[in-house]
Parts: C-alpha cells; sequence; structure tokens
C-alpha cells in the first residue's frame, strides 16, 4: 500500500478570505426580514447598492471594521453567529484594529438612533412628540452619568 503524504493546506488569498466572512454575513442577513439592507445603509450613512457590494461574496470588497458594530447591532447577531463572523474577519485582516479593541467611549461621546414613528399631520402634535423624546434622551443621560 502506498504511503499517503499530508501536505498542509495552501494558504488562501485574501480575497477568499473576505468571501468567506462575507458568505456568513449574506448568510445571516437572507435569514432575518427582508429591508436590512436598506436599515444598515441608512445607519452607516452609505447608498444600499454599497451595502450590497460589501455582503456579497462575489465582490471582493472587504466590510469596513468601522461599519462592523451598527450591522451587529442592526442584525441582532446571536453571539455564536458574531463569534463566526469575527473569527472569519480576523483571518482576512489579521493585522485590522476590529471593533473589540476599540478604547472604551468616553463619558462625553455620544451616539444617534433613528426612530420610526408614524406620519401626524398636525404640525404642534409632531413638536410635542419631538420634544417628549429628547426629555426621555435626556434623562437617560443623566442616568447613565451617574453610572
Amino acid at each position: 500500500m502506498a504511503e499517503t503524504r499530508l501536505r498542509p493546506a495552501p494558504p488562501q488569498g485574501r480575497d477568499a478570505l473576505v468571501a468567506a466572512y462575507k458568505r456568513l454575513l449574506q448568510e445571516y442577513i437572507d435569514r432575518r426580514p427582508s429591508g436590512l439592507r436598506l436599515k444598515i445603509a441608512k445607519a452607516i450613512g452609505k447608498h444600499r447598492s454599497f451595502v450590497s457590494q460589501i455582503t456579497n461574496p462575489a465582490y471582493p470588497i472587504p466590510v469596513p471594521a468601522r461599519h462592523l458594530e451598527s450591522i451587529f447591532r442592526i442584525c441582532h447577531l446571536a453571539p455564536e453567529e458574531k463569534q463566526a463572523f469575527m473569527e472569519a474577519y480576523e483571518a482576512a485582516h489579521p493585522r485590522h484594529p476590529l471593533v473589540e479593541r476599540r478604547a472604551p467611549r468616553r463619558g462625553r461621546e455620544k451616539r444617534t438612533i433613528e426612530i420610526e414613528l408614524p406620519m401626524v399631520e398636525d404640525a404642534e402634535l409632531e413638536r410635542e412628540l419631538e420634544e417628549l423624546l429628547r426629555q426621555v434622551a435626556r434623562q437617560i443621560e443623566k442616568i447613565v452619568r451617574r453610572l
């Protein structure tokens, strides 16, 4: 019987590694309700076509690290999905600073969230609703500052 020699697998090219994590992301997005790509586009301030390119393994364009946290938040990834994605992402970008390695936010930094409300014909009522949301945000800020 001839001896079989095992050779290490050749290292995958960067494009193949990028495609691997994009396949995971595409799978995660496809399992969720429609309209997710548009929500991601709005959250990261890009056009929907950009999101289609960064989530399609056929395109070699990598997912920018600065958008990962927004994508994870919007997609509501399970911990094991996020871990699998991050392992694949790190394999493709071993020297890139990742979201988890960011310095913690300073107390004065803020973030913006978008809340969808029904359209209101009454301008005064609309102003009241917006002011109510601002008050809630100020109360949240007071609580966070005490932590």
